[in-house]
């Protein structure tokens, strides 16, 4: 099941987050995302009354970015991180989106694979991009229908 993130979810989320990546967010930024930034919608992916995934994701008018997405390590592989692309992309389709965005590191080649398999390709890099190891990310970009 898919459903908004709220406040009392943040926990479980922040584990995910701390385990599948090397530079996590911390607890103010998913906060800042749910309470202040007016573009972000959060959602959560639950199996069985766990948190096993979750999306945040931006809608800036004719423009989508998906800022965080992450599946649980131990539930990777079997479905889950599709759903929520198919979800996220089916929502800001019905917003009316051109397209949607993402940051990815150039060395996630697993990350990759998945976001090309989903019609995103690769139209920059931004040097320099991640603070912890400085390396470089892929910007990739899927093109949608919008509202026709």
């Amino acid at each position: 099941m898919i459903r908004t993130l709220e406040e009392k979810d943040l926990e479980q989320v922040l584990a995910i987050e701390q385990s599948v990546f090397t530079s996590p967010w911390p607890m103010r930024e998913f906060l800042y995302e749910l309470h202040e930034n007016p573009f972000s919608n959060l959602i959560v992916m639950e199996e069985e009354g766990t948190i096993v995934g979750y999306c945040d994701y931006w809608i800036l008018y004719e423009q989508a970015q998906i800022a965080d997405i992450a599946v649980m390590t131990t539930y990777q592989r079997k479905g889950f991180a599709q759903q929520l692309m198919d979800y996220v992309v089916r929502m800001v389709e019905e917003q009316g989106c051109e397209n949607i965005s993402l940051e990815v590191r150039v060395s996630n080649t697993k990350a990759i694979r998945f976001y090309e398999k989903n019609g995103f390709i690769t139209v920059n890099t931004r040097k320099d991009y991640y603070p912890d190891t400085h390396e470089d990310a892929y910007l990739m970009v899927k093109p949608l229908g919008g509202n026709l």
